[in-house]
């Protein structure tokens, strides 16, 4: 059983590699996808993470599959969806929610259109679900220099972060960091989203943003504890999807957002706030 966890790892440097390459992932996109949750944003982080694609595509387009090119393009066309929703938004006329939804269906289709006109389909199954078990040195550089950053950006504003989650009117009488906290959140949120497309590809990457981070909301009530639980699911799903993947040959992008989804699935039935099985058990007279 030990040499099944620890002989792929220590045989394949391509295994160690995507080993590196997940807990990175793991160890920033769950916590960035808690806020999310928290602001009733996931959709914005599932229409960007969507929205990168056609970035992607066009950096593809110009260098082929050159990793600065591509995470470059990812990154200017997450940021430009994520403004363009909210200007359009502040007209009034349809809500944030409704513009995202817009923005992201076409920059998908966009994405994908051009991939599948100028490149081949091993080209598009590269974009789309990403190659974990690929990652070179430079991959591993660009997605640990994210992390880095992301994790020592996450510690300077976590305090206006938390505030402007519950009660961002109070935040914006006491304090003037409201709308830098937001922006810089909104570059971490697609920063992460280029990392995870170098690994996961773009419509993995945000599974494992968000579904870690969803199913924490069942486990605890506190941010700290809510991130805690997030990141380790994160983590343990990352080494389940890389050693099936390796003893099954099994997709390990998909894979890993599988064992995502069923450790929700398994938190919707038996985590401590709220889940199912919780509910049937009877409680003592006057328990919240």
């Amino acid at each position: 059983m030990i040499d099944a966890l620890y002989q792929p790892f220590a045989e394949f440097s391509f295994m160690r590699r995507a080993l590196v390459g997940c807990i990175a992932i793991s160890l920033t996109a769950p916590p960035i996808g808690v806020f999310l949750t928290l602001r009733r944003m996931s959709l914005m982080g599932d229409a960007m993470g969507h929205a990168i694609l056609p970035g992607a595509a066009i950096g593809f387009l110009v260098a082929g599959l050159s990793l600065p090119a591509m995470s470059l393009g990812g990154f200017i066309a997450g940021l430009a969806v994520a403004v363009a929703a909210g200007v359009v938004a502040r007209s009034h006329v349809i809500r944030e929610d409704a513009s995202l939804a817009g923005f992201y269906l076409i920059s998908l289709a966009f994405g994908v259109f051009l991939v599948s006109v100028h490149g081949s389909n091993v080209d598009l199954l590269h974009v789309l679900f990403g190659s974990v078990l690929a990652l070179n040195d430079e991959a591993i550089y660009l997605v640990c220099g994210i992390a880095t950053v992301s994790l020592l950006t996450l510690a300077l504003i976590y305090r206006p972060l938390v505030l402007e989650c519950f009660d961002p009117y109070f935040l914006r009488s006491v304090s003037q960091w409201s709308s830098p906290t937001h922006l810089i959140f909104l570059i971490l949120v697609v920063l992460n989203l280029v990392a995870g497309f170098q690994a996961l590809g773009t419509l993995m990457a945000v599974g494992v943003m968000l579904l870690p981070a969803v199913a924490a909301r069942f486990w605890s009530n506190s941010v700290g504890g809510m991130i805690a639980v997030a990141v380790g699911s994160a983590l343990l799903s990352s080494l389940i999807g890389l050693l099936a993947s390796y003893h099954y040959s099994v997709p390990t992008g998909p894979t890993v957002i599988l064992a995502c989804g069923v450790f929700y699935l398994f938190s919707m039935l038996a985590g401590r706030r709220g889940g199912a099985l919780w509910g049937l058990v009877p409680r003592r007279h006057l328990e919240a």
